[in-house]
């Protein structure tokens, strides 16, 4: 007769198995369409242009791409409107500086204390460029400055000077378009100043006039170095965007002239792709930029990460 045996199970039981990590998809949903917009206008469109800089083609869907290597690089750097649109490009962003950021600094820190309507009119002078569209506001100084019924003329005349070919005279084309570019961003960045200046602690400058500080000093030893990365973003932002923010009045305004005054790299890399239909030196053209102002963000950035002042 067989005898059966118990069979003991281990004392500790079952072990469990580990717990796999729960994937949280809630943020990457939320983030999805701001990827998805970035990556389908942004990086495929730079990744496609650094492809065409490498070829010669006429974006004409019959006609061949041939590939040509560095040969549409080596030839941008050897044309005299390259480096023509290089030096304006420079004079751009060096020309805009006091506007879009020194003017807009001091109206912001010296209207700070304003009260009553004429707080209320500057704001709406400084603050109307800003809302009219660049191409209206292209239109409309075309009209102040026409050479020969603009406004601007007619008081030239009237005070007895000569009239001025502000768009049709190389000597003063470039310093136009600066002006009214601008002009176009001085309520963009006083809006940033004045919302920066505002959110200063008042006790610090409370503090400094009970010790005697005046109001220069206020200016000098609390407002300016608490406004620092105000400051650093908005010379970034001109120094990257400043000669592309004036595309749309050379465009309707000078179209590049007189005797190319004033092109920048931004409108000859436009001007090679829809003008003269030469996509690989306009692709060419735009990988060179990127690679400069790709340079020039870094230090940008490792400025603002150095220099910028907190008052935490």
């Amino acid at each position: 007769m067989s005898e059966t045996r118990a069979v003991k199970l281990p004392t500790g039981g079952i072990r469990a198995l580990p717990a796999l990590p729960r994937l949280n998809l809630a943020p990457w949903l939320y983030l999805a369409p701001a990827l998805i917009t970035i990556v389908v206008w942004t990086y495929l469109p730079l990744i496609e242009a650094f492809q065409l800089s490498f070829y010669q083609w006429n974006m004409l869907p019959t006609s061949p791409k041939r590939f040509v290597g560095l040969a549409n690089y080596a030839h941008l750097l050897t044309l005299p409107e390259m480096h023509a649109a290089l030096a304006n490009t420079a004079i751009y962003i060096l020309g805009l500086f006091p506007m879009s950021v020194i003017i807009p600094l001091a109206v912001a820190i010296f209207t700070q204390d304003l009260k009553g309507p004429m707080r209320n009119v500057y704001r709406t002078l400084i603050f109307v460029p800003m809302i009219i569209a660049p191409v209206v506001a292209a239109i409309v100084w075309r009209w102040l400055l026409n050479e020969d019924h603009g406004l601007v003329n007619v008081a030239l005349d009237t005070l007895g000077l000569h009239r001025i070919g502000f768009l049709q005279d190389p000597n003063f084309a470039l310093a136009t378009l600066i002006w009214i570019t601008g002009w176009k961003l001085i309520g963009f960045s006083t809006l940033l100043f004045s919302a920066a200046n505002a959110s200063i602690n008042p006790s610090y400058v409370e503090a400094a006039r009970m010790d005697g500080a005046s109001r220069c000093q206020i200016i000098r030893d609390i407002r300016l170095p608490l406004l620092s990365p105000t400051i650093l973003l908005l010379s970034m932002m001109t120094v990257l965007f400043g000669a592309q923010w004036s595309f749309t009045y050379i465009n309707v305004l000078t179209g590049g002239g007189p005797l190319k005054s004033t092109t920048n790299i931004f409108y000859l890399l436009w001007d090679y792709g829809f003008g003269s239909l030469s996509v690989g030196w306009s692709s060419a053209a735009g990988m060179i930029a990127f690679a400069g102002f790709t340079m020039i963000a870094f230090f940008c950035l490792r400025l603002m990460k150095r220099c910028s002042v907190y008052d935490n």
